[in-house]
């Protein structure tokens, strides 16, 4: 991509106004036709930092930590034969692909609000494709409800299988132009993450064809929507809370002038909180708000802005009004969620406790639901909450592949450790075949690799069934050990 990206006069001249007298244009320019160097994010709902160090130690990666995110590295690997994607440990959600600059909106949230019960509620409320919202379960560690709003349909999808392979378990998905939770939610959120939709100048290194139809019009239309989403958003907020904005663009429309928006609208009720002090040398990049606008020269990445907020005081819309939908779920009886705890304690010697939450019934399927779930339900239609468990299957149950990856480390019993080649042939959709048969073992069994688990089969004889979902399988270019 060196050298083709084609940037127009009048973005130059955008970017020559807004650009900080210490920093130079050319340099601006000569950074964005470079190559944008890889970064990972550690997944700690999985594993530790010091145990992915471990892990991945015989593949000689070379990393870089990333100064805002403990978590984040800048990735150098001298074999690319194999795509990052298609690797052993991204697979099975040890790491997230994850540009540095975007992991800042997530540790800025959390470096200026505290969670501190499994009762708060979080929005983010641009997730796909779910790099932040991973970022943010792994936080929380799967405490409290995340809500993840995505506006696109064809992003949806992708967004929950990240979840999945992440192992997130405290999210409820919603599809809605954000501008509705002002009136929706308001004043039910105690953080909220507003990554809001731009015109991506700070994203033209990993996108050729990013500037293809820049002008200034279209950016002044993206910052009158950026505008309306910063104000739902507050209103969402609960008194005290905080908001973080941020976008992957360079101009002073979509960043100071949309923050400004903010303070000018609610005045007294919003406190902008200075992010100087996020990392070492956050002031290096900060601007004189004490906002971040991260330039792609500076850390070598993308171009990013972040803002952080509190609500001082309550501030809501003239009008209220509440999405509900239909709910088709019920609370399970103690009978039913003990049917379901039975089996998997005798299946896989899984019991209640690994498995916080409410399970609610909807026909014969079991999932489970964060308890915080129930302060928000009945204002919004949720297309998916929480974790589906298990199908009732007669008087047994068969349990769910995102279950397996969730708590799947957790399970004693029906554990079987695959060698390379066995897991390449089940992500591949294979049967494996085995060499030595147990007669004593039957039903589901959990399948890791590397200790990890990676996905559910089934004991049939000579042969473990692949359970893999079909619309995960991969059949070329899979990692080699």
């Amino acid at each position: 991509m060196a050298n083709s990206i084609h940037l127009p006069d009048s973005f130059l001249n955008c970017i020559q106004q807004t650009l900080p007298s210490h920093l130079d244009l050319n340099d601006f320019i000569t950074s964005c036709q470079q190559p944008l160097r890889k970064s990972i994010r550690v997944n700690t709902l999985k594993i530790s930092v010091a145990d992915f160090l471990t892990r991945i130690a015989p593949l000689q990666w070379q990393l870089t930590p990333i100064p805002w995110c403990e978590e984040g590295f800048w990735l150098t690997r001298d074999d690319e034969s194999t795509p990052l994607g298609n690797t052993a440990e991204h697979l099975a959600g040890l790491f997230y692909i994850q540009e540095a600059s975007s992991m800042m909106p997530v540790s800025a949230l959390f470096h200026l609000w505290k969670h501190q019960d499994n009762n708060q509620v979080v929005l983010d409320a641009a997730a796909a494709p779910g790099s932040k919202t991973t970022q943010i379960a792994a936080h929380l560690n799967n405490q409290g409800l995340l809500i993840a709003n995505e506006f696109s349909s064809s992003r949806v999808k992708v967004l929950h299988a990240n979840l999945v392979r992440c192992a997130a378990t405290n999210v409820a998905l919603t599809h809605f132009d954000a501008r509705v939770f002002g009136t929706w939610l308001t004043e039910s959120v105690d953080a909220i993450l507003l990554d809001a939709p731009c015109s991506g100048e700070g994203a033209i290194r990993k996108d050729d064809l990013a500037m293809k139809n820049w002008t200034l019009e279209s950016v002044h239309d993206i910052a009158a929507c950026q505008k309306e989403l910063i104000q739902s958003a507050f209103y969402a907020l609960k008194p005290n809370g905080i908001l973080i904005y941020s976008t992957c663009t360079l101009n002073q429309y979509e960043n100071q002038g949309v923050c400004e928006h903010l303070l000018t609208t609610f005045g007294d009720a919003v406190e902008p909180v200075p992010l100087t002090d996020l990392f070492a040398k956050a002031k290096g990049v900060a601007t004189p708000e004490g906002y971040l606008h991260v330039w792609p020269q500076v850390y070598d990445s993308e171009g990013f802005f972040v803002a952080g907020f509190r609500k001082k005081q309550s501030a809501v819309p003239d009008k209220q009004q509440r999405h509900r939908g239909q709910f088709p779920f019920r609370l399970a009886s103690a009978k039913q969620a003990n049917g379901l705890f039975s089996y998997l304690n005798q299946q896989f010697a899984i019991t209640p406790d690994h498995l916080p939450g409410d399970v609610y019934i909807r026909d014969a399927e079991f999932w489970l639901f964060p308890t915080a779930f129930s302060q928000v339900q009945g204002k919004v239609k949720f297309d998916r909450v929480g974790i589906k468990l298990a199908d009732a299957i007669k008087k047994s149950f068969r349990i769910s592949h995102e279950l397996a990856m969730s708590i799947g480390r957790l399970a004693q019993n029906n554990v079987y450790e695959l060698t390379a080649e066995q897991a390449r042939e089940y992500y591949m959709g294979r049967d494996i075949f085995l060499e030595q048969v147990d007669p004593s073992k039957k039903g589901e069994l959990i399948v890791h690799y590397k200790g990890s688990p990676i996905g559910l089969g089934k004991w049939v004889g000579p042969r473990i069934k692949n359970n893999y979902p079909r619309e995960l399988v991969r059949d070329n270019h899979l990692f080699v050990e």
